[in-house]
C-alpha cells in the first residue's frame, strides 16, 4: 500500500489515555540541550519521519518555519533534526557531532528557512526524506516543553502527538479491528519490565496507525520482530535505533 493510499481521507483519533507529564518527565538529564523545544523537539520530529520512512534516506531536506529558520544554528535545531532522522535518542550525546556524523554515512543534507503558512506554530518544519527510489514529506511541530505534533504525511493531514525524552515510542501500522492494539499491548507487558504509557490513534477504512509510548527498559530489535507477526499488523516502527541482544 503506497503511503498516499493509506493517509488519504484520515482521520485523527487521539486517545486521552496519556497521563499527566511533569515537567520534570521531559526536562533536565534525559535531552540534550540548550532547549527542550528546539532540540529535544526537534529531534522527536525526526524520529517520526525517519520511522515512517522505512528506508534509509540518502538524502534529508529541512525547511524551516518561523523561529526554527532563525535560530535553528544558535539552538541546535539543526543537529536536533538531523539526529532524530539519523535514530539518535534524545538524550544522545552524539546529536552535536550530528552533522559530521550524517557527512560520515553520506547522508545529503540541506536546512532552508521557509514560512510554511501563518497556520502552523512557529517552531515547524517540513522534512523531506528521499533516496533513489522513495520520498516521502512530513510536517512538524515542536510546541513546548518536549511536546510534538505531527500535521501532515505526504500532503495528507494527521493529528499525531508525542512526547521527547521519557518514552520510547512504537508506531504501528495495522487492520482496524478493536483487539489488534488490546493482543499487541498485552504481549509487549508480558516481556517483562515494559509497561504501556500512553497511545494515540489515527484510522481510516479498514487500515489503523497507533502510536504507542512505552516505558521501562528498552525493548530489543528481535522482540520487535516478533510482536510484527501478529495477525493484523502491517509493520511496527521504532522512533529510535533498537538494540540487539
Amino acid at each position: 500500500m503506497t503511503m498516499k493510499k493509506f493517509f488519504g481521507n484520515i482521520m485523527a483519533v487521539i486517545d486521552s489515555s496519556m497521563p499527566h507529564i511533569s515537567i520534570f518527565d521531559v526536562a533536565g538529564p534525559i535531552m540534550i540541550g540548550p532547549s527542550s523545544s528546539h532540540t529535544a523537539g526537534a529531534c522527536k520530529i525526526g524520529q517520526y519521519a525517519r520511522a515512517i520512512f522505512h528506508h534509509t534516506p540518502s538524502k534529508v531536506t529541512f525547511y524551516l518555519h518561523g523561529s526554527f529558520g532563525e535560530v535553528y544554528k544558535g539552538h541546535a535545531t539543526d543537529r536536533a533534526l538531523l539526529a532524530g532522522v539519523m535514530k539518535f535518542k534524545t538524550r544522545d550525546p552524539k546529536m552535536k557531532d550530528a552533522l559530521a556524523i550524517a557527512r560520515e554515512k553520506g547522508l545529503e543534507y540541506k536546512f532552508i528557512p521557509m514560512n510554511l503558512g501563518e497556520k502552523y506554530h512557529p517552531n515547524t518544519v517540513k522534512i523531506v526524506l528521499e533516496n533513489s527510489r522513495h520520498k516521502m514529506s512530513l510536517i512538524g511541530s515542536s510546541i513546548g516543553g518536549g511536546m510534538v505534533q505531527i500535521f501532515q504525511i505526504d500532503n495528507f493531514p494527521v493529528g499525531i502527538h508525542g512526547v521527547a525524552g521519557k518514552f520510547m515510542s512504537l508506531v504501528i501500522r495495522h487492520v482496524k479491528e478493536s483487539d489488534v492494539i488490546a493482543r499487541l499491548i498485552d504481549k509487549i507487558e508480558k516481556l517483562g519490565e515494559i509497561e504501556v504509557a500512553g497511545r494515540e490513534d489515527t484510522s481510516f477504512k479498514d487500515k489503523a496507525l497507533t502510536v504507542l509510548h512505552l516505558r521501562g527498559r528498552a525493548i530489543l530489535l528481535r522482540e520487535v520482530i516478533e510482536l510484527e507477526k501478529i495477525e493484523g499488523i502491517d509493520f511496527i516502527r521504532s522512533l529510535h535505533k533498537l538494540e540487539k541482544d
